[in-house]
């Protein structure tokens, strides 16, 4: 029964968003019931083509990225897919109407993987609007369930929020992006020479996005306030840390959270919430 398929698809989704990103299933944990299912599936989606660019170092990357397209276009079109997580992805789409250009714009950034090492301005900004602006976009047309004016409302604080978390992952993971995959993604910046001064360049711009991305929270539907919310604290505190680090130190090694300060995170945060103080 297709039930059955669907619900093994749904499942796989769940599991690998939470195998893959401990903060961001607490997160949606704290979502509305009813639209924690559609942001399992999207992170599922997402977290399948970032794999391939970043993981299967020793396969044909270019030509599984291709098959990874062609099998989600296919997916979407024929409303149903062997892979279970494209078939729950496939799913969340229709019924939210996340549109072709965001889920295009997504995999456009993912091929930049491919071959890119050093990115320019424009390389930087169109990378940033793939890989974190549309998904935060694809996140958004579930909060909203399809009320298209609150969609363009919310557009630009959601797509400065995701912003945000992507800037912050490339200053989190800067050694293995730099050391291991031989990648820079901060224009105009010479990795030779990455030192404090670069860094809190860096750091002025996440403020920015940060304040604009909070904003839009604050007027998020009850049912997807909370958990975004989290994930906003989640990353803030990442970036609070990295800012009291050394440029050295975030060169040479990953700046993390452990999962103890991460559920202490999510109680003071509850208390917040309920107390109304968001």
């Amino acid at each position: 029964m297709k039930l059955i398929f669907d619900k093994l698809s749904n499942d796989m989704s769940k599991c690998a968003t939470r195998m893959y990103s401990t903060s961001f299933s607490l997160g949606i944990r704290f979502l509305s019931k009813d639209i924690q299912q559609p942001i399992y599936n999207i992170y599922g989606f997402v977290r399948l083509a970032d794999e391939i660019v970043d993981s299967f170092h020793d396969y044909e990357k270019e030509e599984l990225l291709k098959e990874f397209r062609k099998d989600t276009e296919l997916a979407i079109e024929r409303r149903i897919s062997l892979n279970p997580i494209l078939n729950s992805f496939q799913e969340t789409v229709h019924q939210y109407n996340i549109t072709p250009d965001l889920i295009a714009c997504f995999l456009n950034s993912m091929e930049m993987d491919l071959d890119k090492s050093t990115y320019n301005q424009d390389d930087y900004e169109q990378y940033i609007l793939g890989s974190a602006e549309v998904v935060g976009l694809m996140c958004l047309k579930v909060f909203l369930k399809g009320d298209e004016t609150e969609y363009q409302r919310l557009k630009p604080e959601a797509m400065s929020l995701g912003s945000a978390f992507q800037k912050i992952n490339f200053l989190r993971d800067l050694q293995a992006d730099y050391k291991e995959l031989d990648r820079s993604y901060f224009p105009n910046v010479d990795m030779t020479r990455f030192d404090d001064k670069t860094k809190k360049e860096i750091e002025k711009d996440i403020e920015i996005d940060f304040k604009k991305g909070l904003n839009g929270i604050k007027k998020l539907p009850k049912s997807a306030r909370f958990g975004t919310y989290m994930a906003y604290i989640y990353y803030y505190k990442l970036f609070s840390k990295i800012k009291n680090a050394k440029a050295d130190i975030i060169l040479n090694e990953r700046v993390r959270i452990s999962n103890k300060r991460k559920f202490m995170l999510m109680f003071s945060s509850l208390m917040r919430h309920k107390l109304n103080w968001i």
